[in-house]
């Protein structure tokens, strides 16, 4: 290392305490400092705020942090405070003096480090105010909310590049987490034509157990697992809002200390749970992704999941809070079926251009592969990120390994199954031909007389939905979002189609679920991405009107669209509810849907609730409604809610009924309000 060094490590030891650094920390200490523009992914834990800090106090000027979270700010500001450094932060949280304090020591240049959030960019004075504050270092914490189409976006990031441009200062972004396509959008978006010195750190994190459960009378699985580390302090995370409510009390109810966490909260709750779970011990926090960016808890002994997460990136982000001391700890995963129809359909209805969704798809299936891998779930996490690794020794399948059986007929009939069918249809279809089940449907297509009907009846349903589960699991299959869920072969299914590679698969998820009686569906597994996408066209025609939207089209006309997918003018005449001026006013634009030929955006009111946990609760509602538009008998007035009403329901929790009659009004809430009521107390 150069000159900098007796520097560094004097600053190191008088001002932070350390007598070394930590890997790589030395290497990107000394690039920053020395004015590189940098990109730094370190695993949560790997000390990343040490590596914009030190270089704040060994270069002249003031440093900015971008970060996305108060309670972190607060917490580093003080941190620093309490070590003799000049720094303060300005969030929405302060109050008028700290505010005062920042702007007096800015304005005499005794600021060493500034922090503060995103939004603040947004704010025509805050670019004028920091050109006249001798900045010359601007870093980013959490780079990867840059990300347009990633798990934690923060819209306000993308003004940072501008920012940096308007300074004329080095930049350097920190990350725990960025698959390569995410590292692109980082540099892309943030250091624009310069290339960035990249600091790659390993992701392992060998001190925390990896375990993975289907959910099995889920709220015992969570009780039993916080019940063996009853004292230790650890994160569930749930999603929906409701959830965390409901099952902080099941915790309580079974003698924890549990605090419920989530973004419907008024935020001086929100900070008293952090600040009791930075200063209390033995304290659980049950959660949506709204708590734990940022966390700066030590000794957090164990994650789990209540609900899977939203993708492969979420799930390690997550279980990072766990350990960082570098003490052993734990995390549990549950996941089901409606886990996964959920996460689908929250990337089907994203905003995102297909091939983007494509990509997400493939990251759920990277989770799913990870949920159902056969060998060690170190391995295949690391893996995923382009680290390679061998058995742990440390997780649940290194501990117990799974029993395995020889795949390869059974995913040859259902590739076979797909490639017969066009790649046009969803697992529930596919089912159907493999096990000679001749629905209308199936009769319609004549998919009857394809070589594949039948060749699969040595395998139940329930046993079928596993093996297509477990494929998508290897990536051998993924959603098309043009197709509006049909399955797709992937490159890696090709060997095992030709016969030249095998599979094993996992016996024991092949075993049929619970006996939890699920809601019925308006259309079939398949069909619903269709369904979706007909409805958001269906609902911005009706708002470009100012009319309610069965006007366009009534519910039953779009599902019998999403059932037969009509490919002409003529098909499309065929559909009940399609009369003469209707097809010639609305005809091509749902055919477009239908095709593939256009993609229908969400409504946005929905689009909001995208990656949110009101989202599910939304769509439950629109279900619901669909089902009482006439009224329980089927002959009422046809009465329905605005989308923005609908979202204002979804945001509301359980026992909230004085809340849906005042929202709905007398009219709707006669027709809707019970039923709307019982889907928020069943989140």
């Amino acid at each position: 290392m150069d000159g900098s060094r007796p520097d560094a490590l004097g600053v190191l030891a008088q001002v932070f305490g350390f007598d070394g650094f930590r890997p790589m920390q030395e290497d990107i200490v000394t690039a920053v400092t020395q004015g590189e523009d940098v990109l730094a992914i370190l695993p949560t834990g790997g000390g990343k705020s040490l590596c914009y800090q030190l270089p704040a106090l060994l270069r002249p000027g003031l440093t900015v942090v971008i970060s996305p979270l108060i309670a972190l700010m607060r917490d580093q500001v003080r941190a620093l405070r309490e070590a003799g450094v000049a720094a303060g932060a300005l969030t929405s949280g302060n109050s008028e003096d700290e505010t005062s304090a920042v702007f007096e020591a800015l304005h005499d240049g005794s600021l060493k480090v500034l922090y503060m959030a995103p939004e603040r960019l947004a704010s025509g004075g805050t670019e004028r105010l920091l050109i006249n504050a001798d900045v010359s270092l601007l870093a980013v914490d959490e780079a990867h909310c840059v990300s347009q189409w990633g798990h934690d976006f923060r819209p306000d990031y993308l003004r940072i590049g501008a920012l940096r441009r308007a300074l004329d200062v080095p930049l350097a972004a920190f990350t725990a987490t960025a698959d390569e396509e995410t590292r692109a959008e980082i540099v892309a978006r943030l250091f624009g034509e310069t290339e960035p010195h990249l600091f790659l750190g390993g992701f392992d994190r060998p001190n925390i157990h990896l375990a993975f459960q289907p959910k099995n009378k889920p709220r015992d699985q969570i009780l039993n697992f916080a019940a063996a580390r009853k004292g230790q302090s650890g994160i569930v995370y749930c999603g929906t809002r409701a959830k965390t409510e409901t099952l902080a009390k099941a915790l309580k109810d079974a003698g924890q200390m549990a605090l419920a966490y989530h973004g419907g909260m008024e935020s001086d709750r929100r900070r008293e749970v952090e600040r009791r779970f930075q200063t209390d011990d033995g304290l659980i926090v049950v959660a949506t992704v709204a708590f734990g960016m940022g966390v700066d808890k030590p000794d957090i002994r164990w994650v789990a999941h209540a609900d899977l997460p939203k993708s492969i990136e979420s799930y390690y982000q997550e279980i990072g809070r766990a350990g960082r001391d570098g003490a052993p700890a734990e995390t549990l995963t549950l996941f089901g079926a409606d886990d996964i129809r959920f996460r689908r359909m929250q990337i089907d209805e994203s905003p995102a251009p297909p091939e983007r969704r494509m990509a997400d798809h493939g990251r759920l299936n990277a989770l799913l592969g990870l949920a159902e891998a056969l060998g060690c779930r170190r391995v295949r996490l690391l893996n995923f990120f382009g680290d390679e690794a061998t058995d742990c020794g440390h997780c649940d399948l290194c501990d117990r390994p799974p029993e395995t059986f020889d795949g390869t007929e059974a995913v040859m009939k259902a590739l076979s199954a797909i490639l017969r069918t066009g790649e046009y249809f969803g697992a529930g279809h596919l089912i159907d031909i493999l096990v000679g089940t001749a629905t209308d449907k199936v009769r319609a297509r004549g998919h009857d007389q394809l070589p594949t009907f039948g060749v699969g009846q040595d395998i139940g349903r329930n046993q079928w939905s596993a093996v297509f589960r477990q494929m998508m699991g290897r990536d051998l299959v993924r959603p098309d979002p043009e197709r509006h869920g049909a399955l797709r072969m992937t490159e890696h299914a090709r060997p095992i189609l030709r016969g030249e590679a095998s599979i094993d698969l996992r016996k024991d998820t092949l075993k049929a679920g619970g006996t939890r009686r699920a809601p019925k569906a308006m259309v079939s597994e398949e069909d619903a991405p269709l369904l979706s996408a007909l409805k958001a066209k269906r609902r911005a025609l009706a708002e470009a009107k100012r009319a309610p939207a069965y006007v366009i089209f009534p519910d039953r006309t779009l599902i019998e669209m999403a059932e037969k997918r009509p490919k002409t003018l003529d098909d499309m005449a065929a559909i009940n509810g399609v009369g003469a001026k209707k097809l010639e006013r609305y005809g091509r634009t749902f055919l477009e849907v239908i095709t593939g030929e256009e993609e229908a955006a969400p409504h946005p009111a929905r689009r909001k609730l995208a990656g949110r946990a009101a989202g599910d609760v939304y769509d439950r509602l629109l279900a619901v409604q669909a089902q009482l538009s006439r009224g329980e008998d089927g002959t009422g007035k046809p009465m329905s809610c605005s989308a923005s009403l609908l979202a204002k329901v979804a945001a509301l929790g359980p026992g909230a009924a004085e809340q849906v009659e005042r929202l709905l009004g007398e009219r709707l809430a006669e027709r809707f309000g019970p039923a709307f009521e019982a889907v928020l107390d069943d989140v």
